[in-house]
């Protein structure tokens, strides 16, 4: 079973100082943004990301940290991140200013019809998007997001330690690692096969013998992308634990995975 917590009281916004390669840049967060008469159709800015961590069921201890790490990838790799847990940043005008917008852990209903469009439009528009972890355990009854996201959770095993099988060695969320990677984390299952899905391009699976608790009949996708209805979509199954975002060979997939949902990585 999936464990559901109630939420825990979060400030909406946060301020981040990040030093991209061009020198430091102060950036206010994304639902502080003035509103703008912005085209739904506009291309979204490069070198800036929204992390979303608004969770409506279980919360993630290990949220903080992957907005820390997030925010050092961006200094790392040279865009700006801006963090929020408020849905009014799901604007037309305020979502085009961002390359790739980072689900990080989000549980439950976090967007209403309005904001389910706006971010709909983003996509279209060619924006991008980073499902991490529980990003699949999200929005159960909006079918354009289970559609994005690639498949939706279904249940879980107590945390060890498993065996990934790394299926692409081209894309920059795997390109590091070898055909193998044995790490620690919560490994979910899911209710569907994304691998079924023709857009789907599968980047890494877990061994399902290596662990206790698969579901999916020794086919066990844990990290893939798509190009999905005009826009770029990367989702990673990895990322339950606060050590996660410590492990370098996980913060360089993740890296990897945001760089390719804004569009700079191929």
């Amino acid at each position: 079973m999936h464990r559901k917590r109630p939420e825990l009281p979060v400030p909406t916004q946060r301020r981040t100082v990040v030093k991209a390669a061009a020198g430091a840049v102060l950036l206010t967060g994304a639902a502080a943004a003035p509103a703008r008469a912005t085209s739904a159709r506009r291309r979204p800015r490069a070198g800036r990301v929204l992390v979303f961590s608004k969770t409506a069921g279980f919360r993630h201890d290990s949220i903080p940290d992957g907005i820390a790490a997030i925010t050092n990838l961006g200094a790392q790799g040279g865009f700006a991140v801006d963090a929020t847990e408020d849905a009014a940043a799901f604007t037309p005008g305020n979502l085009a200013r961002y390359a790739a917008v980072v689900f990080l852990s989000t549980t439950g209903d976090v967007l209403d019809s309005g904001r389910q469009t706006a971010f709909e439009g983003y996509i279209a528009a060619g924006g991008g998007y980073a499902g991490v972890h529980a990003a699949a355990d999200t929005e159960y009854d909006w079918p354009f997001y289970g559609g994005l996201c690639g498949a939706w959770f279904q249940s879980h095993p107590a945390i060890q330690r498993a065996t990934v099988k790394v299926e692409d060695h081209a894309h920059p969320a795997t390109g590091h690692l070898g055909d193998t990677w044995v790490r620690t984390d919560e490994w979910y299952n899911y209710r569907t096969n994304p691998r079924a899905t023709a857009t789907v391009h599968v980047l890494a699976a877990l061994d399902e013998s290596s662990y206790s608790g698969g579901t999916m009949n020794g086919d066990h996708p844990i990290s893939w992308y798509q190009k999905y209805k005009g826009g770029r979509a990367f989702y990673t199954g990895l990322g339950h634990t606060k050590e996660s975002y410590a492990e370098p060979a996980f913060r360089q997939h993740l890296l990897g995975g945001i760089t390719y949902a804004m569009g700079v990585a191929k």
